[in-house]
C-alpha cells in the first residue's frame, strides 16, 4: 500500500511515466490480433503489402471467390461465409482489402488460426498458393511451412478428376424433393467399377436429432449451419440408391489437374467453417457451385441464381458452360427390380413374387423346371428386392435380411451367369428436361366473360408438364401466380396464387404399395352466394392410391380421400371446412401429348354448410423441350372456366 502511495504522491507521475511509456512501446511492438512467433523477414511484409495494393489484388475475382464475396444492394461486398473463424481481419467479412492485408501478415507467423487450429499458410492453403503465385514469394524471406495435415489429406484422394453427383428427387423428404448435388473425387488408380470407393465432398445443414416441424421453418429462414464434409461414396450410394430409392446421375466435370487441385485446396479451407443454410438459396447446389468457381474463377456460375437455387438447374448450367463430360446413371434398386421384372415372363414374375414372400418355393418342381439361367435371373431380382427393403437399420428389415440369405445360398449353387438386362432409369437425364421456371400467356372465357391471362411459376414441375428429366407422376409447384384481365373490367386482378402444390402419384404394383398423397395451399377466385370474383384462401391435403396401365400408351388412374379448408367473404360464416374425394386419370397419349381428367366431390360440415362438385380436363402438347401449348377446363361450384395458353420454360 505504501508503494502505491509513493507512486501516486506529488511526484508519482514522474515515477510512473517511464514505466507507462515502456509498456506502450512493448505493446506497439507486438503485432495485432494475437500475431506472434515471427516467421521469416518481417520487413518483407511491407514490400508484399505495397505490391498487393499496387496490383489491386483485393479487387481480383480470384480473391473475391476464395472469400465468397458477393455484391450487396448498396454497392459494397459481403462474404456469404458466416463463420468468424474464417476471417483474419475483424472487418474481413465486408472488407476484401483488410482481409488480404491480414492474411499476408499472418503468413509471417507460425501461430494457429481458424477452426482447424493450424498456421495460416496451412489453414488457408488456397489463399497462400494464389498470393504466392501473384506476388512471387521469396521463400528465403518467407519460408513455406510443411503443412503435413493438409498434405496427408490431399494425398489420400490421389485425385485425377471431379464428378458432380445428382440423386433425383425424393418425394417423401421435403428437403430432397428437388434432388441433391455433391462432388465425388475420382482417384487416379480408380476404374468406373471401383469409383464407389472414392470420397465425396458434400454440403448439408447440421440438424439437431430432434428436429420436428421446425425443420422446414428454420431451413427456410437460414437458422441451421451448413458444413462441407468428406464422406465415402459408397455410403452416399447406400443412402440415396438403396434406402431412398433414388436414381443417381454422375457427371464427369471437364476440369484440369490444376483446377482439381484448387478445388480441393479451397475445400480444405472450408472444412470447419459454416455457412447459414437456406433451403432455396444457399443450399447444397449453390455452395457446390462455389467450389467449382474456386477451381475456375472465370466462370460466373453463382450469378445465375440471385434468388433461389434448384439443383437440376445447376447441372443444366454446368452443361451449358461446357464443364460436363461423360454422364453415367446409377439406377436405384427400385428401378433395378422393376426393369428386371418387366423383362420376365408371366410365369417368372409369378415365381419372383412367391419367392419374395416365402423362399421355401425354391424347392418346388415348378421353379426348378425353369431354365437354369432364368432361375438365376429370378433369384438375383428377388435378392435386389430384399436388399432394397432391408437397407435401413432396425428390426423392420430383419425378415428381409433372413429371406435374402436363403435366396443368396440358392443363387450360389447355380454356376451360371444370366444374360445382362439393360437397366435405364425411369427419370431421363435431368439436365435435359425443361427449365424449372415457367411463364404462360393465354386467353379464354369464364362464364362467357372473355379474358387474357399471364401466369408465372417459380418452380418446378406439374403433372401436365413435359415429363423427361423429372420424376414420373410427381408434381411440385412453388410460388405460382395467374393475373387476368377481364374485358368487362378496367383493371387486371390476381386470379390465383399458389404457395405450394404437391402431388405424388405412386402406382401400386406387385412389389410396391406406397400411398399417393397431395398438399395444396394457396388462393383462387370463386363465384359463390352472389359474389362473382371473390378471393378464396384454401388449404387441402389428401391420401390415396394409384395404378398404371397401358391401354393406349401409359395411363395412371388415381383416387384420393381429402380434406379442405376455405376462407372467403363469400361464405356466410367467412369459412368452411370439409372433406370428400377425387378420382382421375393421367394419360400419355403420345410422347408429346398428355391428358388429365379428374372429378372431385367435397362436403363442408364446419362453417358454411355446403357442397362443391368440381371437374377438370387438361391437355398439353409439347412443341419442344421448353415450349408447350395447354388447353384447360375447370368447373367449380357452378363456375366454368376455359383457358388456352402458350407456356415457356426457363
Amino acid at each position: 500500500m505504501g508503494f502505491w502511495l509513493q507512486l501516486l504522491g506529488p511526484h508519482g507521475f514522474l515515477r510512473i511515466f517511464p514505466i507507462t511509456f515502456l509498456l506502450i512501446v512493448l505493446t506497439c511492438l507486438v503485432p495485432p490480433h494475437g500475431i506472434s512467433s515471427p516467421l521469416g523477414d518481417q520487413s518483407y511484409l511491407n514490400e508484399l503489402l505495397t505490391r498487393a495494393e499496387v496490383l489491386r489484388l483485393a479487387e481480383e475475382r480470384e480473391w473475391q471467390v476464395l472469400l465468397h464475396y458477393r455484391r450487396t444492394w448498396l454497392g459494397g461486398v459481403e462474404s456469404m461465409q458466416d463463420d468468424p473463424g474464417f476471417f483474419l481481419a475483424p472487418q474481413g467479412k465486408t472488407n476484401p482489402q483488410a482481409e488480404l492485408a491480414a492474411t499476408l501478415a499472418h503468413f509471417f507467423v507460425a501461430d494457429v488460426v481458424g477452426r482447424s487450429k493450424q498456421p495460416t499458410q496451412c489453414a488457408f492453403v488456397a489463399r497462400y498458393h494464389w498470393l504466392k503465385e501473384r506476388l512471387q514469394f521469396d521463400d528465403t524471406r518467407l519460408p513455406p511451412l510443411p503443412c503435413e495435415r493438409f498434405r496427408q489429406w490431399f494425398d489420400e484422394f490421389n485425385a485425377e478428376a471431379i464428378s458432380l453427383i445428382f440423386p433425383t428427387g425424393f418425394m417423401n423428404n421435403p428437403s430432397s424433393m428437388f434432388g441433391h448435388t455433391f462432388l465425388r473425387v475420382d482417384g487416379k488408380d480408380q476404374t468406373p467399377q471401383t469409383r464407389i470407393l472414392a470420397y465425396t465432398i458434400n454440403y448439408a445443414a447440421q440438424l439437431p436429432p430432434d428436429a420436428g416441424i421446425e425443420y422446414a421453418f428454420k431451413g427456410l429462414a437460414g437458422m441451421y449451419p451448413g458444413y462441407f464434409s468428406t464422406i465415402p461414396y459408397y455410403l452416399k450410394v447406400q443412402e440415396y440408391r438403396d434406402i431412398d430409392n433414388r436414381d443417381i446421375w454422375e457427371y464427369r466435370l471437364n476440369l484440369t489437374e490444376r483446377q482439381v487441385t484448387r478445388l480441393l485446396m479451397h475445400t480444405w479451407e472450408l472444412g470447419n467453417a459454416y455457412f447459414d443454410y437456406y433451403f432455396f438459396g444457399e443450399n447444397c447446389a449453390y455452395h457446390i457451385l462455389s467450389l467449382i468457381e474456386a477451381a475456375e474463377p472465370s466462370v460466373h456460375l453463382l450469378d445465375a441464381f440471385p434468388a433461389y437455387t434448384i439443383p437440376v438447374d445447376t447441372v443444366r448450367l454446368l452443361r451449358e458452360a461446357g464443364l460436363v463430360g461423360e454422364v453415367i446413371s446409377r439406377p436405384s434398386r427400385s428401378t433395378l427390380v422393376r426393369r428386371k421384372r418387366t423383362a420376365m415372363t408371366d410365369d417368372e414374375r409369378g415365381w419372383l413374387d412367391r419367392l419374395i414372400r416365402d423362399p421355401a418355393g425354391l424347392r418346388e418342381d415348378g421353379f426348378r423346371a425353369l431354365y437354369i439361367e432364368r432361375q438365376a435371373f429370378v433369384l438375383e431380382t428377388a435378392s435386389d428386392y430384399l436388399l432394397q427393403h432391408s437397407a435401413g437399420s432396425g428390426e423392420e428389415g430383419a425378415p428381409y435380411r433372413e429371406k435374402n440369405r436363403t435366396i443368396l445360398r440358392a443363387r450360389s449353387e447355380l454356376k451360371v451367369t444370366p444374360s445382362a438386362v439393360l437397366i435405364e432409369p425411369y427419370v431421363k437425364q435431368p439436365d435435359l428436361g425443361h427449365g424449372t421456371s415457367r411463364i404462360g400467356v393465354g386467353a379464354g372465357w369464364r362464364n362467357h366473360r372473355a379474358f387474357e391471362e399471364v401466369s408465372f411459376r417459380g418452380a418446378y414441375h406439374d403433372l401436365l408438364d413435359p415429363e423427361p428429366g423429372y420424376t414420373p407422376d410427381a408434381q411440385i409447384e412453388l410460388v405460382s401466380v395467374g393475373i387476368r384481365h377481364y374485358h368487362d373490367q378496367s383493371q387486371a386482378r390476381v386470379e390465383r396464387f399458389g404457395l405450394v402444390n404437391i402431388t405424388s402419384l405412386a402406382p401400386i404394383h406387385a412389389l410396391s404399395s406406397v400411398p399417393s398423397w397431395k398438399v395444396n395451399v394457396g388462393m383462387n377466385t370463386i363465384r359463390h352466394n352472389g359474389c362473382q370474383l371473390c378471393s378464396n384462401g384454401m388449404a387441402s391435403g389428401g391420401i390415396g392410391a394409384a395404378v398404371e396401365s397401358s391401354l393406349f400408351k401409359r395411363e395412371v388412374f388415381f383416387a384420393f380421400a381429402e380434406a379442405e379448408a376455405n376462407y372467403s367473404r363469400a361464405y356466410e360464416e367467412r369459412h368452411r371446412v370439409g372433406g370428400g374425394g377425387t378420382i382421375g386419370l393421367l394419360s400419355d397419349l403420345t410422347d408429346r401429348w398428355k391428358l388429365m381428367l379428374s372429378g372431385t366431390y367435397l362436403r363442408y360440415a364446419l362453417g358454411e354448410k355446403s357442397e362443391d362438385i368440381r371437374w377438370f380436363a387438361g391437355s398439353r402438347y409439347s412443341l419442344n423441350q421448353d415450349w408447350a401449348v395447354r388447353l384447360e377446363y375447370n368447373h367449380r361450384d357452378r363456375d366454368n372456366d376455359v383457358l388456352l395458353s402458350v407456356q415457356a420454360f426457363f
